[in-house]
């Protein structure tokens, strides 16, 4: 597979829920076979697996509601339905993500540096989280 489709910022939102639509186009992408394969070593871990852990659902469940839904507003329908998290847990979660990676946590900086020489944009200074990565590995900033 050689052309990207690159998924939604982790910035978009759907219930409250910042980074959901990108795992939403993950899992979609994946069951068009379409999912390109620098996403597939952490589809379903990383930060899928972070937004699983907070609304405490699984990776199976939520290709299920993708693979049985048509458009977004039917999953995040499904989301909101069963998953019951206060606004405050939502935010936590994306404070999580968006932290990454923290100060002291010198293997996960080690990773960013090496991610940002890999994509050729190590000179990029104001790239300081693996959520501001994604977005300009992806060509959004």
């Amino acid at each position: 597979m050689s052309e990207i489709i690159y998924p939604r910022s982790a910035r978009e939102t759907m219930d409250g829920w910042r980074y959901l639509p990108r795992y939403i186009d993950k899992i979609r992408l994946h069951l068009a076979g379409k999912l390109h394969s620098d996403y597939t070593e952490n589809f379903g871990k990383g930060f899928d697996g972070a937004w699983l852990r907070h609304a405490g659902v699984t990776h199976d469940q939520m290709i299920e509601v993708v693979k049985n839904s048509i458009t977004d507003g039917e999953v995040c329908d499904w989301v909101h339905k069963h998953v019951k998290k206060s606004a405050a847990e939502k935010q936590a979660h994306w404070n999580e993500i968006l932290s990454k990676p923290q100060t002291g946590d010198d293997e996960s900086a080690e990773r960013l540096r090496w991610r940002k020489e890999q994509s050729g944009i190590s000179h990029r200074d104001e790239i300081k989280t693996f959520v501001d990565y994604l977005d300009a590995d992806e060509k959004r900033i």
